[in-house]
């Protein structure tokens, strides 16, 4: 992913560079407003701009952004307190905006909200749902949360290493009823809980053996 970054305090600017890259994000800074204006179009996926800048301040670069990339998100980070500005960086179409000072992770974790950016501790399943490990939750196609009772969670965190192998049945016994007695029967019942939340062939059975996510 590709991030544009419109920040004239040189620190910052870096820091900024420095933790979007350790997540894995291609990230171009720019400390002046035309400089950043005339980079727009090519090909970010997340733009990240600073109001009071030289040049240009970054909601003309914004109302720029909107004319050429309707949908792409923008994050508008300031110290500027005036309330009218912020109000106008969001009727342009500012999708978030980040009072400085702030912690790095923060604006980090509202990029990849923005930007759908899954977990890479997560799990993608089908449809479009995932299973984040991180914090031990299912979400659908939507990113909307779809609760899970406590067996389910630890169903999903027997494939945390490696989805793409088979659960034996022994393996369910000793992890999910942590080591107590059960059935297959039981272990058949939990699966069929849990696939009314999923979409269809997510949760298969292996005859004899456990079962298989998709």
């Amino acid at each position: 992913m590709k991030i544009l970054v419109l920040e004239d305090n040189e620190r910052l600017a870096k820091l900024i560079k420095v933790t979007l890259e350790q997540e894995g994000f291609k990230t171009d800074v720019f400390s002046d407003g035309e400089e950043a204006l005339n980079a727009i179009n090519n090909g970010y996926h997340c733009y990240i701009l600073d109001i009071n800048v030289p040049s240009l301040d970054g909601i003309s670069v914004l109302d720029m952004i909107r004319f050429y990339h309707k949908e792409t998100p923008v994050i508008i980070i300031s110290s500027n307190h005036e309330l009218e500005k912020i109000q106008k960086s969001y009727e342009i179409g500012a999708d978030d905006y980040i009072k400085k000072p702030f912690f790095n992770y923060e604006l980090v974790q509202k990029i990849k909200k923005l930007c759908n950016v899954k977990s890479a501790n997560a799990i993608s399943l089908a449809g479009g749902y995932s299973f984040n490990c991180e914090n031990s939750r299912l979400y659908d196609d939507k990113g909307v949360e779809v609760a899970l009772a406590k067996k389910e969670i630890l169903f999903f965190e027997l494939f945390r290493k490696n989805r793409q192998r088979i659960v034996t049945f022994s393996e369910m016994e000793e992890y999910i009823w942590e080591g107590a007695e059960t059935s297959v029967l039981n272990m058949h019942a939990l699966i069929k809980r849990l696939r009314k939340k999923l979409p269809e062939n997510t949760v298969k059975i292996v005859k004899g053996i456990g079962y298989a996510l998709y």
